[in-house]
């Protein structure tokens, strides 16, 4: 009698007490499960199960179907163990705690296959930036764990993704001007980006012009040096250049001068994203004036109509006239060294004979007589 009285004053561990099964006020012999919360879980696990139950505490080990779940906290008192649920084939498992004390009873846990679901966004911000990329953007959005991203099929750099997979972030590769699709993609799906990106040019720069002056007349041969050219128009002083083009990686322009006044004029690069003016602009010089050696024939017909010829150099762009009337038919060759045409009509005797150009005018010695 001693003995048993003995076994309830004073048990030698509280897992000793007899009659144990988690209520009564006395300590179980075994541990036990009640539920699992949640009571199924998608086949890739990862997903955090709470077991309630009594006499859990020092379990060391939780299987799912035989396969060891990843133990997180447990309850002081035993009640209540928290575990990671490992990966396993879809259907239903048994759920055992292993103690000090043996194995509990098992209960059912539901491994269920989960369609993933596809990235969406709701916002890209900057919406544009420079052809030359390095723009540093932030997707927002769902599901975006896992994802990539290309602005017109070329992949963003640099993208890192919260652990909520809420946003993303990165930096535009390089791009065309104008706008371009935006793809995010993940391994559940892809997503179009409404609105796209689009990319802006910069502004034309240009670093050199040569040469930096030239004849009022015009025609001089340029080359100016920079970048963002593309599809550029040039103006001195307000009149358009001539023949102007680009290379094909907008560094390079070239093109003639247009005809302009003596002095320092604006020089003006426009594309359509912008414009640039050339620091120090471009200096027109006064043409050399022309010079005449020689007129053939010196004489003719009072009615004009006849056929002369002037020569002599810087006689480009020039007009003639004869007692003040101007000569018709005037030609010169290329080179400015031959002007011909044809005499009006003039009084008897000699008369002056004046050549023009834009540099001035010059008259030819023992100018013309009409007989």
């Amino acid at each position: 009698m001693s003995d048993v009285i003995q076994q309830y004053v004073s048990p030698q561990a509280p897992g000793d007490w007899p009659g144990g099964d988690g209520g009564g006020g006395g300590w179980p012999r075994y541990p036990r499960i009640y539920d699992a919360i949640p009571a199924s879980g998608p086949t890739t696990g990862g997903n955090t199960v709470l077991l309630t139950g009594s006499g859990l505490l020092g379990t060391n080990q939780v299987t799912f179907g035989g396969v060891p779940a990843t133990l997180v906290s447990q309850d002081p008192s035993g009640n209540s163990v928290t575990v990671l649920a490992p990966p396993h084939a879809a259907g239903t498992v048994q759920v055992i705690a292993t103690t000090p004390r043996g194995n509990s009873n098992a209960v059912s846990y539901t491994y269920t296959v989960t369609t993933p679901t596809g990235p969406t966004v709701t916002t890209l911000v900057p919406s544009s930036g420079p052809t030359t990329g390095g723009t540093a953007f932030a997707i927002v959005g769902t599901n975006l764990t896992g994802g990539t991203v290309t602005f017109n099929g070329a992949p963003a750099l640099g993208v890192s993704i919260n652990a909520s997979g809420t946003v993303l972030t990165g930096t535009t590769p390089p791009g065309p001007a104008g706008n371009v699709p935006v793809v995010v993609t993940t391994p559940a799906g892809s997503t179009t980006v409404a609105g796209g990106f689009t990319y802006t040019a910069p502004p034309p720069v240009v670093l050199s012009l040569v040469p930096s002056s030239g004849s009022a007349t015009g025609g001089t041969a340029f080359v100016l040096i920079g970048s963002s050219l593309t599809g550029a128009s040039v103006t001195f002083n307000g009149v358009a250049a001539t023949g102007v083009s680009v290379n094909a990686s907008g560094t390079a322009l070239v093109g003639f001068t247009p005809a302009g006044p003596v002095g320092t004029v604006p020089v003006v690069v426009t594309t359509p994203t912008g414009t640039a003016t050339v620091a120090g602009g471009f200096t027109y010089t006064a043409p050399p004036l022309p010079v005449v050696s020689s007129l053939v024939p010196s004489s003719g017909g009072t009615a004009g109509g006849t056929a002369f010829v002037l020569t002599g150099s810087n006689l480009s762009g020039a007009s003639v006239t004869f007692n003040g009337v101007a000569a018709t038919g005037i030609s010169v060759n290329a080179s400015g060294t031959a002007l011909v045409g044809f005499t009006p009509a003039g009084p008897l005797g000699n008369v002056p004979v004046v050549v023009t150009t834009l540099a001035g005018s010059v008259t030819v010695a023992g100018g013309y007589t009409y007989v």
